[in-house]
């Protein structure tokens, strides 16, 4: 089956807040800076600004009418002038990893959105890091990587062109 993506619309906020409390709760494993709430759930605090600041794109990842996941995108006019996109959050439910499902929607967003991208990945997410390091590789691209404190974390940061 081929994976789509789908714009969130505002009213399918809630899902999309469910979602990212399941990839926040995945994120806690590398990083001491994100804690459960008192309701028991993580919270994505600026997921409201995607959809009241421009530039800001919620996408889901479906498989067969079915959410799997989601690509919270970083578009101009909010970014600088120096990249037109960043994937900021990037999530796959845990039974549909490593089944090439994660690769198909990387590759279908980088086929309708071309331009200038970065990527970043807390240091020691060891599996995200090596899942775009299977990208770059499988697609060609040619990436510049640094790294970065973000939000207090070590970070590395790929750059490159699509």
């Amino acid at each position: 089956m081929t994976v789509i993506l789908k714009k969130v619309p505002e009213s399918e906020k809630y899902i999309l807040r469910n979602f990212c409390s399941l990839y926040l709760h995945e994120l806690s494993n590398f990083t001491m800076n994100l804690d459960v709430g008192e309701d028991g759930i993580f919270h994505y605090v600026e997921l409201d600004n995607f959809w009241t600041v421009d530039g800001l794109s919620p996408y889901f990842i479906q498989l067969g009418g079915d959410i799997i996941g989601f690509i919270l995108l970083l578009e101009r006019p909010f970014l600088n002038k120096s990249n037109d996109y960043g994937i900021n959050d990037f999530f796959i439910l845990n039974k549909y990893k490593g089944k090439g499902l994660a690769f198909q929607a990387v590759e279908k967003l980088f086929k309708e959105k071309q331009g200038q991208y970065f990527v970043i990945q807390v240091a020691e997410n060891r599996r995200a890091i090596a899942f775009w390091k299977k990208v770059y590789n499988r697609l060609n691209i040619e990436t510049h990587e640094r790294q970065d404190i973000i939000d207090d974390e070590l970070c590395l940061i790929q750059t490159f062109k699509i």
